[in-house]
């Protein structure tokens, strides 16, 4: 798919995404370039519709930015008490709305947000549907002082690590940390796998984000918007949502 091309969709995505955040919520806003549309909806909506957050918390610096040259000012995580609605992207979706994430290094970050989040959209183009969760590397952001150990363990396990690289050097997150990019393809039994890697000594944060997402707002390049909603099973039988995901 032509860039171009994916950048109309991932526009479109996120105007569906910031015309369903309402004045007064405490917003939650992710990273990349998907939510770098998201953030420039927002501001149309500040200056056409009067829109009036609460308050928003942000996963990078880069979304800092962008949101306060559009004139919203920008929270720390701590200084809220929970988010209402958290609009993201993400860089692998699966059929049940489970994700990969952490493409930009900004996972640790991500999931706080996300897990102090009432209700969690993901804005993305198609290109990120999978069937199974694979097709890009899964970030594991770990501590330097057992990086080594943790490299050579998860090879052990056929885990196919990677160190993340910027330029020559070891890419650095925010908090200090390497990441190592798992690139085991598909992601085998990811919800062992989060388990194994939540145990790990040594591991910050892994990019798999299982049960987690209520809604994926997925623009298809023949021009439709497609709004993917998992509901429980106990309110299967009122749902009304263009597609249901299960978990299974």
């Amino acid at each position: 798919m032509a860039k171009t091309e994916q950048d109309r969709l991932k526009k479109e995505a996120a105007e569906k995404a910031a015309s369903m955040v309402k004045s007064g919520m405490i917003l939650g806003v992710g990273t990349g370039s998907t939510v770098a549309f998201f953030i420039d909806a927002l501001g149309k909506r500040k200056d056409n519709d009067g829109l009036k957050l609460k308050a928003i918390v942000t996963t990078s610096n880069r979304s800092k930015k962008q949101l306060e040259g559009l004139g919203f000012k920008v929270s720390e995580l701590d200084d809220v008490d929970q988010v209402d609605l958290t609009v993201d992207g993400s860089d692998r979706v699966a059929d049940n709305l489970d994700g990969i994430k952490g493409g930009g290094g900004a996972l640790t970050l991500e999931k706080n947000v996300a897990i102090n989040s009432k209700k969690i959209i993901w804005i993305v183009d198609e290109s990120k549907l999978v069937h199974r969760l694979g097709g890009f590397p899964l970030p594991v952001e770990v501590l330097p002082i057992s990086c080594e150990q943790n490299f050579k363990r998860f090879k052990q396990e056929g885990l196919k690590p990677q160190w993340r690289m910027d330029s020559d050097k070891r890419y650095i997150t925010h908090y200090g940390n390497y990441i190592i990019d798992l690139a085991a393809d598909p992601v085998p039994a990811p919800h062992g796998l989060a388990d194994y890697l939540d145990h790990t000594v040594g591991v910050v944060e892994h990019g798999l984000f299982l049960d987690m997402c209520d809604e994926v707002i997925i623009a298809h390049s023949d021009g439709t918007i497609e709004d993917k909603i998992k509901y429980s099973l106990s309110s299967m039988a009122s749902s009304t949502s263009l597609a249901v995901g299960i978990e299974g």
